[in-house]
């Protein structure tokens, strides 16, 4: 599989509207689920870390799992994730992780990912009874939020309550929606959800 990410990886942190995004979502997920020491997180689409490097600190392990190989050597170079993170490159969707998490975070993956029903359904296999997830992603836009014919973009965001219905489906309850950020570009606004939920 080519690794679309291959280039991006190399200035992915400089990008200014990425890390103020990025720093957003964090702060929502630590305002919104309750962290402690014991917890181990799977961190979906994690990429070069930066909210894994949010929540490294209050947790006590993360999986950061991402299918860009060079996102990831970005993300396990940085000093500050050593002996917390660990990395996985594959696709949970046709090869799950052996393992359970106590919460599940993903920050702007999803749209990246053909079949969310699936998804979901993955993430609601790989969580202990009473874990927690906590996605974020774009709300439903027009499509120009990526420059045209970006690779690897399979929804123009989310529509909250058809999403809701989805994570019913797969045993979520406590399901609840903010607003955790809006990018401002070109001239558009796009707000950016986060849904925390808790599995039956």
């Amino acid at each position: 599989m080519t690794d679309l990410f291959n280039e991006k990886a190399k200035d992915w942190d400089a990008n200014e509207m990425r890390t103020m995004l990025s720093s957003a979502i964090g702060s929502s997920i630590l305002v919104h689920v309750s962290l402690h020491d014991q917890m181990r997180v799977m961190d979906f689409g994690a990429g070069t870390g930066l909210i894994t490097s949010q929540v490294a600190p209050l947790v006590k392990k993360i999986v950061a799992v991402d299918i860009s190989e060079a996102m990831l050597n970005k993300l396990v170079s940085k000093p500050e994730l050593q002996g917390k993170v660990e990395i996985v490159c594959q696709d949970i969707i046709h090869q799950p992780i052996a393992e359970k998490f106590d919460l599940i975070m993903s920050a702007m993956a999803m749209h990246h990912v053909k079949d969310t029903s699936k998804l979901i359904q993955r993430f609601s296999e790989h969580l202990s009874h009473g874990a927690l997830i906590a996605l974020a992603d774009l709300d439903n836009e027009d499509g120009s939020f990526h420059p045209k014919d970006t690779e690897g973009v399979f929804h123009f965001g989310f529509e909250r309550n058809p999403l809701q219905i989805i994570l019913e489906k797969h045993g979520f309850r406590e399901i609840k929606f903010i607003t955790a950020h809006t990018i401002n570009k070109e001239g558009k606004k796009y707000p950016i959800f986060l849904v925390t939920a808790t599995k039956n």
